[in-house]
């Protein structure tokens, strides 16, 4: 309970609301269709990706810049953080990820909003495949993620947000089409 009273504990958990909040900002807003045609799956991947990276790497130092609830649980599973950490980490990403969506819509126009970037299951695809495919793209962000911030690879140039960025930009282009 200790951890609660420490100002760094609040400042990293206002890191992730406002990580959350930019990234879901920027990531959905990129997949709205300003112009007729059909959504870019690059760009909005790129933007998820690119929104991932800048955030690891302005916050990463306060938080771990985790960003993404899956995150913040495998770090938990895996005795990386606290649990009250992880807790207060959860909260501020659902609430950031809330007001990043409602910023947008506040901003968007009636016409673009449309679904607000959500995406749908492809008619041929069902509920349980879309499961193991959002399962397998976790799985590989989350390996991508410890395997870029682990400790014993001291010495190796670049910085851990590329990678994380990269690898959601893939998962991005694999699951969304």
């Amino acid at each position: 309970m200790r951890e609660l009273r420490s100002s760094s504990f609040w400042r990293a958990v206002l890191a992730e609301f406002l990580g959350s909040l930019l990234y879901a900002l920027l990531g959905l807003g990129a997949s709205l269709r300003w112009a007729p045609g059909p959504p870019s799956v690059l760009g909005a991947a790129l933007a998820f990706g690119l929104a991932q990276a800048t955030l690891v790497q302005a916050l990463g130092h306060v938080s771990g810049g985790h960003i993404n609830p899956a995150i913040t649980l495998a770090f938990l599973l895996a005795s990386q953080l606290s649990l009250p950490r992880a807790l207060g980490y959860l909260l501020a990403q659902l609430l950031g990820a809330l007001a990043g969506a409602g910023v947008l819509y506040g901003l968007t126009p009636a016409p673009v909003r449309g679904t607000l970037g959500l995406s749908a299951l492809h008619p041929g695809v069902g509920p349980g495949q879309g499961t193991v495919v959002e399962l397998l793209l976790t799985a590989q962000f989350i390996l991508c993620v410890f395997a870029s911030f682990d400790d014993r690879h001291d010495g190796r140039p670049g910085s851990a947000a590329l990678p994380v960025g990269f690898s959601l930009a893939l998962g991005h282009l694999f699951g969304v089409k």
